[in-house]
């Protein structure tokens, strides 16, 4: 197998060094390539440049395959619950048993916040976005917790990763409930990550709340489902920041606000959106020709993806959870859900569709669920960005554990006016 690819620029050879991965493609490694030629690669949304080595995600687009350290998603979102995920894409391997009890204790009792950050919320008009004030808050973190900010120090890394996993849900649920004017409610150290969440969302002082299991074991699922994807837009600034040497909060605080963008995490909002405009199951096949039709604005939502060029492994998983909460919620005739099945069959059998593979994604059915837990869809981003929280803190260590990390700086093909002198404002026409 070939170790070095040879490029030929102005008659001059250059020999560069040929990465084999564990799996998929290999890299040609071109760090050198302006010290040696004085010329840059373009490539426009790096979708053809590896920025680092990691053992974390790999995602291969055309089989549909999505892996956590070697795992299929599949496999843990059925069999395994979302803290055995985080502990995974931590620490590179399945907790034993003692080992998973003693991450979840230490999980669940950093789950509290400082009770200063109750007053902070204060400082929001009522009806601010969740997303921004999930900004703020993350990045107020480091305002708060100085004693896990030192990224040079080991010990003050892992309490800082500790800390963001266990505080994310109570920030979530404060910024959910001051959005609709109803108390905080404090996390029960009971109860598990999932649950947790739940009674902290939607409980009220007033009466007791009981936790659905189907529910609780469904947003388990969606949390595992999301909690990585590889070198996405959001873990790329993660990542980006973090390389500056920033403290972990402002890097998770940089990576939410990367999500927030509606072609990131706001996907799953504009498929509900659209499913919602077709209306009942017989205005698809005219929805659908809409699509088809160049010359016409509407896009169907929830269809395709940048990475999988096949079906998405997560959709299956959410399709089948679904259905299980519609089920348990007594949704027996839900329009959203019609015209979401009508719509995959027909993307599963339209030549269109096929010779595009344009095949439902995770947000296609992950918008449907939430929306029939209760969650209104200015809360879906925040969701995922509790759930990706993980994936981003694992990929934060990761580089700061890497010792050939350097700090992000990309280069550009300037196309602006050649260097020209200034002229003093009365001698310009």
């Amino acid at each position: 197998m070939s170790t070095s690819s040879k490029l030929t620029i102005d008659d001059k050879t250059l020999d560069f060094p040929v990465k084999h991965g564990s799996i998929g493609p290999d890299v040609y490694d071109i760090s050198k390539l302006y010290a040696q030629s004085g010329a840059f690669t373009y490539d426009p949304g790096f979708t053809s440049t590896a920025s680092c080595e990691s053992k974390i995600t790999y995602i291969d687009g055309d089989e549909g395959v999505l892996l956590y350290r070697g795992y299929p998603i599949e496999q843990l979102a059925e069999h395994g619950d979302f803290l055995e995920t985080c502990y995974l894409l931590l620490y590179g391997e399945l907790p034993s048993a003692a080992q998973k009890h003693a991450f979840v204790d230490n999980v669940t009792h950093h789950t509290m916040v400082h009770d200063q950050m109750n007053r902070f919320f204060l400082g929001f008009r009522r009806d601010a976005h969740p997303m921004a004030i999930m900004v703020a808050s993350v990045g107020a973190l480091s305002a708060f917790y100085h004693d896990s900010t030192d990224i040079s120090d080991e010990t003050q890394r892992m309490i800082a990763q500790i800390r963001m996993i266990a505080k994310m849900p109570t920030l979530a649920a404060m910024a959910y409930k001051y959005s609709i004017g109803q108390p905080f409610v404090y996390p029960k150290n009971d109860l598990d990550y999932a649950s947790n969440f739940l009674r902290m969302c939607f409980a009220v002082p007033c009466e007791e709340y009981k936790v659905n299991p189907i529910l609780a074991r469904a947003l388990d699922r969606i949390f595992t489902l999301h909690a990585d994807h590889e070198q996405n837009a959001s873990t790329s600034t993660v990542r980006l920041a973090g390389s500056s040497g920033a403290n972990p909060f402002a890097c998770i605080a940089a990576g939410i606000a990367c999500l927030w963008g509606p072609a990131h995490g706001g996907a799953n909002e504009a498929a509900l959106k659209m499913l919602s405009e077709i209306g009942t199951p017989d205005n698809v096949a005219k929805y659908v020709a809409k699509a088809k039709d160049k010359n016409d604005p509407f896009r169907l939502m929830g269809f395709g993806h940048r990475v999988y060029k096949n079906y998405d492994p997560r959709a299956r998983i959410m399709q089948k959870t679904t259905h299980e909460v519609l089920s348990e919620l007594g949704i027996k005739d839900d329009p959203l859900l019609d015209v979401a099945i009508e719509l995959e069959q027909i993307a599963l059998k339209d030549d269109y569709f096929i010779e595009k593979k344009l095949y439902p994604n995770i947000d296609f059915y992950s918008g449907i669920t939430l929306k029939a837990m209760g969650f209104p869809t200015s809360m879906f981003t925040v969701l995922f960005a509790l759930a990706r929280t993980v994936g981003w803190i694992a990929q934060w260590k990761e580089m700061i554990e890497d010792p050939s990390q350097k700090i992000g700086r990309p280069r550009q093909l300037y196309v602006g006016s050649p260097k020209r002198d200034y002229m003093p404002v009365s001698q310009r026409s």
